[in-house]
């Protein structure tokens, strides 16, 4: 038992705030059917006890009813807010067996009533509770027009049917207004709360989306540099290429002269390649703190930076903005793929013979990203043996219930990081030895 719970805790706390919300929402819909179904729909059987084992046995039938009813409309719950948001429809044949409950549930109702098994104030209860199981689902797959119009038409017959079985005017009328009452409770405690998740949903599935966007933008922008640099020197190299063949073919030396040019020109589009891709892949400090905050902004977690602008910051030696504007990119790498943050903290701040980097987010849950010590090659752990060898440290580890830190260490006199593997530019075979 106590297994299952820490489990349960843990799958709690891996979700996003969203997810716990989108889940309290749900299971406050089902309980307020169990709640209603174990007080109105209960309580006023039990006078029922005293009153012959007719009553009795009607009384259990449609308790029994009640409770399967609950428990139908606790499954279509899930699907019903499926479907109100669009994400898949909701079968219908799910709806017949809740419909046959509600029908046998009200000839139940309306036996007791004949057999005068209930009293007025015990019938108005069983009245109230009667609806509400299958209500609740339901007001999530019609709108709201078609919801009264059909609450109005069942309350009419209802209140028909127990004026047929001889139920006095006041009963009936406190059965009308009962019905009411309970149908508009449904639709406005259901259809709000359920409107409301989907336009979170629809804000969190913007938020990935803009994210999403901003990497593409970064990769058209690097895809216009790369044709603004290689364009005109190809189509140069192509015209020089076809002039040299005409005048091979002819026998003219001059086609080695045009050839030596398409070589030239080749060997400059290759460097003007390598200095556009190293510019794409250095980590300058200053522009990778604009990156991590504009992409962990599009991802609408906030951004806090301190220490930028002092010493720590802009100050700091070039080899050492470099090997921090490294961390900076893998730490914001890593707060976008663990957790559920909505706040990040970048600090920097220098002691006597080194500079040091932390980075903090909120939203952590319950398991820690991936720390050092473990793996190799990638993420905190290719960091670390980055700044390793420029005599670095990196350190990970939770600073609170649900927050997460990474501490990096960069001396002063450490040379400029090699660039990760992971992020290099492959090797070109044509590059002079």
């Amino acid at each position: 038992m106590i297994g299952r719970a820490r489990a349960w805790r843990r799958d709690w706390h891996g979700r996003s705030k969203l997810q716990r919300i989108d889940l309290y929402s749900r299971v406050t819909l089902c309980s307020v059917t169990w709640f209603l179904a174990l007080s109105w729909g209960f309580l006023p059987l039990l006078k029922t006890l005293d009153r012959g084992p007719a009553a009795m046995a009607l009384a259990g039938a449609f308790l029994v009813g009640n409770i399967t009813q609950s428990v139908v409309s606790n499954l279509n719950v899930t699907a019903a807010y499926a479907h109100y948001r669009g994400v898949e429809p909701f079968p219908a044949r799910r709806l017949r067996l809740s419909a046959a409950l509600l029908l046998a549930t009200t000839v139940l109702l309306v036996a007791l009533a004949a057999s005068d098994a209930v009293q007025e104030e015990e019938l108005i209860l069983l009245v109230l509770d009667l609806p509400v199981a299958f209500a609740v689902p339901y007001v999530l797959l019609v709108p709201v027009r078609s919801f009264l119009l059909r609450s109005a038409a069942f309350g009419l017959v209802v209140v028909g049917l127990l004026a047929a079985v001889g139920v006095p005017g006041g009963q009936l009328l406190g059965a009308s207004v009962s019905l009411l009452v309970v149908s508009l409770m449904v639709l406005v405690s259901a259809r709000p709360s359920i409107w409301s998740l989907t336009v979170m949903w629809q804000a969190e599935e913007a938020r990935h989306m803009q994210a999403r966007l901003a990497v593409a933008e970064e990769r058209l922008r690097f895809g216009r540099d790369m044709h603004d640099v290689l364009g005109r020197n190809l189509s140069v190299i192509a015209l020089k290429s076809e002039l040299a063949v005409e005048l091979a073919q002819r026998g003219n030396p001059a086609a080695v002269d045009q050839m030596i040019e398409v070589q030239r020109i080749a060997r400059a589009s290759q460097q003007e390649v390598r200095d556009v891709v190293r510019g794409y892949r250095e980590a300058d400090l200053p522009t990778e703190l604009m990156g991590a905050r504009g992409v962990l902004q599009a991802a609408g977690i906030s951004v806090t930076v301190e220490g930028a602008d002092g010493p720590a910051g802009i100050g700091a030696p070039a080899a050492v903005q470099a090997a921090l504007g490294w961390v900076v990119r893998e730490t914001a790498t890593n707060v976008l793929r663990h957790g559920d943050p909505s706040h990040c903290w970048i600090r920097l701040s220098r002691t006597r013979d080194a500079i040091v980097l932390e980075v903090e987010n909120d939203g952590a849950g319950t398991s820690d990203p991936p720390g050092p010590d473990r793996g190799s090659g990638s993420g905190l752990a290719g960091l670390a043996e980055r700044l390793g060898e420029i005599g670095g440290s990196v350190r990970s580890g939770r600073s609170g219930e649900d927050h997460f830190r990474v501490t990096a260490t960069v001396p002063l006199d450490a040379p400029a990081p090699d660039a990760p593997s992971g992020l290099a530019a492959p090797a070109d075979p044509t590059e002079e030895r």
